[in-house]
């Protein structure tokens, strides 16, 4: 199935990592059917751009089985023992670090949770942590550039006020890892691309 999705190959990031290799198949099929809110394409190609993001920067093949599987406590029918018990307890401890409390009804205070969550789990999850949220952004961009924004309306003001914290903390605890540089650059970039989308549209 998973070959299917991604044009019947593996990522070749994938070659000699059979963890994530497991994470992958284990991945695709969980979140069989959904889509990026975004742009409406397959779901698992979010987590597998997170996954090669940390593989791009050195990650061990648990970190990057993580990437994979950073959304399938929230998203599925997933749950922490099953992840457990086919992946271990590092790729499980990595994948509950960056899940949110879903008992936490506010917003603002479950995504608060979250960030506290993250930067009590140490190194290895605040990068999965600065990896998810790149990705997310840069997806935004991309979305942006074709003129498909019901991601970046003023409903999404939260997201943004949550990546901008999420970034806060990135760079108190990470501040010279190259995923957080690069957050740091694509979070600005979307900043000015919504500024100067508002402005134009206050001219019309």
């Amino acid at each position: 199935m998973l070959r299917g999705v991604l044009d019947r190959r593996l990522p070749a990031f994938v070659e000699g990592l059979p963890v994530t290799e497991a994470a992958l198949a284990y991945a695709e099929r969980v979140h069989a059917g959904q889509r990026r809110a975004v742009d409406g394409a397959p779901f698992i190609f979010h987590p597998l751009d997170v996954a090669s993001l940390l593989y791009s920067v050195g990650a061990t093949d648990p970190v990057i089985a993580a990437g994979v599987l950073h959304d399938v406590i929230e998203d599925t029918a997933a749950v922490a023992s099953d992840l457990r018990g086919r992946f271990g307890r590092k790729v499980t401890d990595l994948v509950v670090a960056v899940s949110e409390d879903d008992r936490i009804a506010d917003h603002d205070a479950r995504k608060a949770a979250l960030r506290a969550q993250v930067a009590a789990s140490g190194h290895d999850a605040l990068l999965l942590f600065a990896a998810d949220k790149l990705s997310i952004v840069r997806a935004l961009r991309a979305a942006l550039r074709r003129g498909i924004d019901d991601e970046v309306t003023p409903a999404s003001a939260e997201k943004l006020r949550h990546y901008h914290r999420s970034l806060e903390l990135l760079e108190e605890l990470e501040p010279d890892a190259p995923l957080v540089r690069r957050l740091r650059n694509e979070l600005d970039q979307l900043d000015a691309e919504l500024m100067s989308r508002r402005y134009a549209e206050l001219a019309r």
